[in-house]
């Protein structure tokens, strides 16, 4: 088995929409050079991590008109490819939604689905939650959103 760990972090901007976990939610968007869904880049970057393969910076340059606008799923099944060729599946993972606005509550379900389905796992091997940071620092000035996620990989070869 082995673990990886990633958080990543976007600014709202006014244009929209704002996507997360494959997800449009009724807010205001995300600044970012792809799609900019913050939750998908950490599960992406997770599962690097966990194959010790590198980082989405090094994997999917912003300097690369190629991933433009892109959808970040694009990211997680790119990474997913590379877990089944060397012969892991996902046991399971963890993610954090850290945001004072909008509040997830409603959303959650969809999203995590929506990753059990990109992840090609079991919907009960997948966790999303979410926290604001008490109205403190960036975050909760309401000025943009972070999100982590640990994945614990299992070799089936």
């Amino acid at each position: 088995m082995r673990v990886g760990h990633s958080l990543d972090v976007h600014r709202f901007i006014k244009e929209g929409p704002l996507i997360i976990g494959g997800v449009t939610i009724d807010h205001p968007g995300l600044e970012g050079h792809s799609d900019a869904d913050v939750l998908l880049h950490a599960i992406a970057e997770s599962i690097a991590g966990a194959l010790a393969i590198g980082d989405l910076g090094d994997m999917f340059p912003d300097s690369d008109d190629k991933y433009l606008n892109i959808n970040s799923a694009y990211f997680v099944k790119n990474v997913m490819e590379t877990l089944k060729v060397k012969g892991y599946i996902i046991q399971n993972i963890d993610c954090m939604l850290i945001a004072q606005t909008p509040n997830f509550k409603k959303y959650k379900k969809e999203i995590k689905s929506n990753v059990a389905t990109l992840l090609e796992t079991d919907i009960n091997n997948v966790s999303i939650k979410a926290t604001t940071t008490e109205k403190l620092g960036f975050i909760g000035n309401g000025e943009g959103i972070a999100a982590t996620a640990t994945v614990l990989i299992k070799e089936v070869l």
